[in-house]
């Protein structure tokens, strides 16, 4: 059995679950997309400490399956981090997670639309969010030389 709940990223025992979640899925993709340097992987626990952003995570069994990372403004919600433990992968973690945000946190916060943005080789990341109604209305490289896209999603109200 699964659930969803919203984590406390400023104790530090609960970022530290979120980091270790964010390390083990990043090392993947960073593999998947073929990028040396990865700039989530940098991510330590007291950035995730710091932050004003909202974390919610999906338990299975105990153990954290997958952690969606929100920033709620002005009728949008933006999808910062979206990660599932390897262990469960193909196991529906990230779309639960997804389906958790479109049903239950959008309407609370009047949310209309909804951005994520990944890297433009992650592939099984957009067919997923193309699933959910997103799609691509940018594509650009940061600095750090990822090609990236951004995708969005009007979200019904």
């Amino acid at each position: 059995m699964s659930r969803i709940t919203k984590l406390v990223n400023s104790e530090n025992h609960c970022a530290q679950l979120i980091r270790s979640v964010f390390q083990n899925s990043y090392k993947i993709e960073a593999n998947l997309i073929g990028a040396v340097k990865f700039p989530p992987l940098a991510r330590t626990a007291h950035d995730i400490q710091e932050t004003n952003r909202s974390f919610y995570g999906l338990w299975i069994k105990g153990r954290l399956a997958g952690v969606v990372e929100v920033e709620l403004s002005d009728f949008k919600l933006e999808i910062s981090s979206l990660v599932v433990e390897p262990d469960f992968f193909r196991q529906s973690v990230a779309s639960d997670l997804i389906k958790f945000l479109f049903q239950s946190l959008a309407p609370k916060t009047g949310c209309e639309v909804a951005y994520v943005e990944t890297a433009e080789k992650n592939l099984p990341a957009i067919k997923l969010y193309q699933k959910f109604g997103f799609t691509i209305i940018k594509t650009w490289i940061p600095d750090h030389g990822i090609r990236k896209v951004r995708l969005k999603a009007e979200l019904n109200r």
